[in-house]
């Protein structure tokens, strides 16, 4: 399976990817999706053996976003612009613990409440939190070289809460009484080029975006073959059954518009790739129409 990026797996099967049903049918390491912001990098750099934090821009190629010290942070971010990532990595500069490896996580809140909205979802914890930072560690980075070589790798390592630092790392098991992989037969079905994919994927964003079902009608505008639709379909129907059957525990209650729902979605790691299942309807949509990405 062809994955440069986590992709919902419906989308996979537009080019013709029927990898996506030994991922979705096979074994897999899940974790759940948490809806945090900004994105944290930290860890020690293979470089220079110096402890760092950063965002996502620490992968930059051309500009060195990488911060080792407090005097990092405000000389590499605007005060004006960026005033909440600079105080957001300067605690975290301060109050992780010193790694050897090298982690992603989600940045949830600062200490002192039990709700946290980070981004488009609300997180409740059971009890107010006395840490100063919770993060949500989720992705791990392995390179003797430089960061530019890092290669991703979901995280495995289960982390112990300290007096500063809450993690929050809810346990995915899945439940999912597997059959064998279906047999698809797509002698009639009308594959997308990589270029048609990618087009009919933003289309299907925009209904997405609208509210718009993600009928049959509907993605056939789109896709111009019944039987492609059909397996899209059949997919999603995959995907919506597996998420379904999976238990999610110690993770903080979850809404969405008030409603409570398990989360954002999961991640499955297979030896096929890496996807992400997610309820677009559900957290898509409130996402493409969260004020944050609309300004």
């Amino acid at each position: 399976m062809k994955v440069l990026h986590l992709e919902h797996p419906e989308d996979l099967i537009l080019e013709g990817d029927l990898k996506v049903f030994d991922a979705l049918y096979g074994t897999a390491n899940i974790s759940l999706k948490i809806d945090g912001a900004p994105s944290i990098v930290y860890g020690t750099n293979p470089e220079n053996g110096k402890f760092f934090v950063g965002t996502k821009s620490v992968f930059n190629k051309v500009k060195n976003m990488v911060c080792y010290s407090v005097e990092d942070i405000f000389a590499k971010y605007n005060e004006e612009t960026h005033k909440s990532v600079i105080e957001i990595l300067t605690m975290c500069l301060l109050y992780l613990p010193k790694i050897d490896g090298i982690v992603q996580a989600d940045f949830i809140g600062f200490g002192g409440s039990n709700v946290y909205r980070p981004n488009t979802l609300t997180y409740t914890f059971a009890e107010i939190i006395s840490q100063k930072i919770i993060i949500a560690p989720h992705t791990f980075y392995k390179t003797d070289t430089t960061l530019l070589d890092a290669v991703a790798s979901p995280l495995v390592t289960t982390f112990t809460n300290t007096d500063d630092v809450k993690y929050v790392q809810p346990t995915v098991d899945r439940v999912f009484h597997c059959k064998d992989v279906p047999n698809i037969n797509t002698d009639r079905v009308t594959f997308l080029t990589a270029k048609e994919a990618k087009i009919a994927k933003k289309a299907i964003n925009t209904l997405i975006r609208e509210d718009i079902e993600l009928d049959d009608s509907n993605l056939y505008d789109i896709l111009q073959c019944n039987h492609l639709v059909n397996l899209y379909q059949i997919v999603r129907d995959i995907k919506k059954d597996l998420m379904d059957s999976f238990i999610v525990t110690d993770a903080p209650k979850c809404y969405n518009d008030g409603i409570e729902i398990v989360g954002e979605g999961f991640v499955m790691q297979t030896k096929y790739g890496t996807i992400k299942l997610v309820n677009r309807e559900e957290f898509a949509y409130a996402n493409f129409n969260n004020d944050k990405f609309r300004k």
